[in-house]
């Protein structure tokens, strides 16, 4: 495939990492997520001729990354789950037992409930844009985040309620 270009080489360098955190978010999986980041930014190298870069490619890129999370989770081609266990990680949060539940939770979602809740509220996103990135429609997103959110509630129970009085 030879080397690549020098401005392809700029834009994955300077969007990875957020592109790993979206997918980690996603994924609920270290190593699934740099899979899912490698592989968007295969596909934005293989159409790196065509893509418009006055309009946002980082968008774009985003776009490509929940597109293939959620091909390939429709797809069912891994059995594999998230083990729960996050590697360390720099900063800590305020309250990781109530980061590791949330987590868990999440992971125990829909893939497009999981979707829609980490794009409109991890990754604090608007509606049109959540709908842009995963392809739905407006309506769609904001009963699906509704819907999600309550599912999550189910999910995280009581537990939830014992970790914010901790």
């Amino acid at each position: 495939m030879g080397e690549a270009p020098a401005d392809f080489m700029e834009f994955a360098h300077a969007c990875s990492g957020q592109l790993f955190r979206t997918a980690c978010l996603l994924t609920g999986d270290w190593h699934l997520a740099e899979d899912l980041v490698q592989e968007t930014l295969a596909k934005m190298y293989r159409s790196w001729s065509r893509i418009d870069r006055t309009q946002a490619p980082v968008a774009y890129a985003h776009t490509v990354l929940t597109r293939t999370f959620i091909s390939q989770r429709r797809l069912r081609r891994s059995g594999e789950r998230p083990t729960g266990e996050l590697p360390d990680q720099a900063g800590q949060s305020e309250d990781p037992a109530l980061r590791m539940a949330l987590l868990e939770a999440l992971a125990q979602l829909s893939v497009k409930d999981r979707t829609v809740l980490v794009l409109r509220y991890w990754e604090d996103r608007s509606v049109e844009e959540t709908a842009q990135l995963t392809g739905m429609t407006i309506g769609s997103v904001r009963v699906r985040s509704l819907r999600a959110r309550e599912r999550l509630r189910q999910v995280l129970g009581h537990d939830f309620a014992e970790l914010v009085r901790a």
